[in-house]
């Protein structure tokens, strides 16, 4: 069963990387207190991914942090320094956390794990956005197989 409006985010842990290499962020460090934007892309360095999701949210960044978003972060059931390299190369900067679920668990925790082993890709998670107030997910924007609508920084921008 997946996540949906009013249900509190179930706890786990990211990895990013840090200026020392990688460090451990837990979902209370990540929501508690914070109006929060969590997006999920299938794979970093991955087409769409790449070209479209991630940079949306870095362009709109100032905009959702004018609209209260404290914090706007990406998650792919990818390892630490590929999210890192990912980041580097999109150039994020210090606009979207870069976070590593690297073995689905957290995917798996919101119930949005994607299954893309026909494909050579493993299981993932799915494309999606959640706006997230002090821990409760307040949007779960979820995208249907291969569309890419209702996650991205245009449409979330949207909905607030």
């Amino acid at each position: 069963m997946s996540i949906k409006p009013g249900d509190r985010m179930p706890a786990g842990k990211f990895k990013l990387m840090g200026k020392d290499g990688p460090q451990e962020l837990t979902t209370a460090q990540l929501f508690d207190g914070k109006r929060v934007v969590l997006f999920s892309v299938p794979g970093a360095f991955t087409p769409t991914c790449s070209a479209r999701h991630l940079p949306g949210y870095v362009d709109h960044a100032a905009e959702l942090r004018a609209r209260g978003i404290d914090t706007i972060a990406c998650m792919a059931v990818n390892d630490v320094y590929v999210m890192g390299a990912w980041g580097k190369s999109a150039g994020v900067g210090d606009a979207v956390l870069m976070l590593a679920d690297g073995s689905g668990d957290y995917a798996r925790a919101l119930g949005l794990e994607l299954d893309l082993n026909s494909a050579g890709l493993g299981m993932r998670g799915q494309r999606f956005a959640l706006l997230v107030d002090n821990g409760v997910a307040t949007k779960v924007l979820v995208e249907g197989p291969g569309e890419f609508k209702v996650s991205s920084a245009d449409y979330l921008l949207g909905q607030l």
